[in-house]
């Protein structure tokens, strides 16, 4: 149970005055909390023995008036502390979550999907603000509130009515403790289960145009249900795990008071203790309720809070794949793919083989092949995605391995596939390479990536909102938006990965004739099915299952026999730019 605490000592030790403070602060308003029954027994002697006067009870009256005016003062000093040291971890985890998820490559992705890491940012940390909170109020108010009250039984009533009182107390303490390893594990299943359904919630929101393309709507809603049932039925065992608290607590706490009321009655007439004794006990006893019942949920709160915390730590701790201890930082883009070869994590196959390629800066080179002949998986060697693999890849003198991923990405551009936007307008997507960038550089790269016709088109312009994933736009203004994107950074390697595919044959041309003209110094390499995209280029190799099957220029290549020719002679005839295998 206290595995939960432990795990964020870190945390705790960081922030010991605003806890110490909290625990001093609940240990008076626990004393000042059991003053009120001690006056109420002593009224009830005062009267019952005729000693008492209008004067004292205005000054019982008054006394009990202050001590609850200072109880909620304390009460809500400590109410303050405490939650605003919840809502401080849970940014603090949130946060190092967020960064980690920022740092990771793209291997850690591909193992975790994306509703689970969601659920961790989500679910996972309100049950460990639960715990942070409210475990650790039962924890130190439950604790020193008990304890408070079992002094006062048993120093001002019988130590010996105590002891005999609270004999059940033992064996709700471990049965709980039973209860709370279960809940444990129940909870880890039901967290596991969120997190399914919230990554096929995901899916479906995603792919809802392909849903309902392909009249699937009804299938997609009962798979659905069966992951919400599923979840349902984990959650609901916790929650009946965590019903048998209460009525436990209840049924201790009943036995309790029919042993004081019984043995307290015994007391009474041996003259051991008074009838205002008895009174006094049985308010203790009734006082008792909240930090029995406070230990229940102890248990059920840190065994929930510890399961969620295991599961975010397990992101946490998790290892880059990707050795990022180089220091070099590289000053020119001389690159050098020495026999280069990689095998993905997952996969069983070498998905590159012996790659030799050498780049001076200012060349541009074009890359060509087949679907699936590992163009891109050549491109991500250079952004230092994944593990090195074979070989070596020598850019500026220095083993990619040395060079400082940040400092190294810093000078590289990339358009990727995907052409991922976020849910901005135009003009803040472009920035997005450069934010300081000037209205002149902006201007500038919306010419070089033909964006500007467009641009006038658009009711709102640059303020135009791209909605989530760009959806507001075609396919090929979107790459259009990552190409402005990438230059603005005006990068020294210039990376186009089928950056082209949604655009006309004359835009093409366009923004393939600003990019060699303004970047006449600077490395550049295009990976495209449309051979007219590279024809330019100094050096154009043809990928085939990882390896380099064809290399050369565009008129040398033209002439050969292989892939390269027969797929120019196809476009060149109007068989169109697409790929023939």
């Amino acid at each position: 149970m206290f595995e939960f605490l432990f795990k964020l000592k870190w945390f705790f030790k960081e922030n010991k005055g605003r806890y110490i403070s909290i625990f001093l602060v609940l240990l008076i308003v626990n004393v000042l909390e059991v003053i009120p029954a001690q006056l109420i027994g002593r009224a009830i002697d005062f009267i019952s023995t005729g000693e008492i006067t209008a004067m004292l009870m205005w000054q019982l009256i008054i006394i009990f008036a202050v001590v609850i005016l200072l109880s909620y003062a304390g009460g809500f000093l400590w109410q303050y502390l405490l939650i605003g040291g919840a809502i401080k971890i849970e940014s603090i985890i949130r946060m190092k979550l967020m960064r980690k998820f920022l740092l990771m490559s793209p291997s850690f992705f591909e193992r975790n999907k994306t509703g689970d890491l969601m659920a961790r940012t989500t679910n996972d940390l309100k049950s460990v603000h639960q715990a942070t909170a409210w475990g650790v109020l039962t924890l130190i108010d439950a604790t020193t509130f008990m304890g408070t009250i079992i002094l006062a039984m048993g120093i001002t009533v019988s130590w010996e009515l105590t002891f005999y009182a609270l004999l059940p107390l033992p064996l709700l303490a471990v049965i709980e403790q039973r209860l709370g390893k279960k809940i444990n594990a129940a909870h880890k299943e039901s967290q596991e289960a969120f997190s399914n359904m919230n990554d096929s919630v995901l899916e479906v929101v995603e792919g809802v145009r392909l849903t309902r393309s392909y009249v699937q709507e009804n299938a997609e809603s009962k798979r659905f249900r069966g992951m919400t049932d599923g979840y349902l039925n984990k959650f609901m065992k916790v929650e009946r795990l965590d019903a048998l608290f209460q009525p436990l607590t209840i049924i201790v706490t009943m036995i309790s008071f029919m042993v004081a009321f019984g043995y307290g009655a015994v007391l009474a007439n041996r003259g051991v203790i008074t009838v205002g004794d008895i009174v006094t006990f049985n308010i203790y006893l009734n006082m008792l309720i909240w930090p029995m019942f406070a230990l229940g949920m102890l248990f059920n709160i840190l065994q929930r809070g510890n399961a969620s915390l295991t599961r975010i730590y397990n992101v946490l701790d998790t290892e880059d794949d990707v050795n990022d201890e180089g220091e070099f930082i590289p000053q020119n883009t001389d690159m050098n793919f020495d026999g280069v070869s990689f095998t993905y994590p997952s996969s069983n196959r070498q998905n590159l083989k012996g790659i030799n390629i050498e780049l001076k800066p200012g060349d541009t080179l074009g890359i060509a092949g087949k679907t699936g002949s590992g163009k891109t998986t050549l491109i991500k060697q250079l952004l230092k995605y994944y593990p090195a693999g074979e070989g070596q890849l020598i850019i500026d003198g220095v083993d990619i391995s040395k060079l400082s991923r940040k400092d190294l990405r810093e000078k590289i551009g990339y358009v990727s596939q995907e052409n991922i936007l976020f849910s901005r307008t135009v003009e803040q997507n472009i920035k997005f390479g450069k934010p300081a960038a000037t209205d002149a550089e902006l201007k500038e790269v919306i010419r070089l990536s033909a964006f500007d016709s467009d641009l006038k088109r658009m009711p709102e312009g640059l303020e135009t909102m791209v909605g989530e994933k760009g959806i507001a736009l075609s396919g090929g203004q979107k790459q259009r938006i990552s190409i402005a994107r990438s230059l603005i950074k005006d990068p020294e390697i210039l990376i186009l990965d089928d950056a082209l595919s949604a655009v006309d044959a004359k835009t093409e041309k366009r923004i393939i004739d600003n990019i060699r003209e303004s970047r006449k110094d600077k490395t550049t390499i295009i990976v495209t099915h449309r051979l007219s995209a590279i024809t330019h280029s100094d050096i154009i190799i043809v990928m085939d299952d990882g390896e380099v099957a064809e290399m050369g220029t565009h008129e040398a290549l033209g002439r050969s026999n292989g892939w390269y020719s027969t797929q120019n002679t196809y476009y060149q005839t109007g068989g169109g730019p697409d790929e023939r295998d």
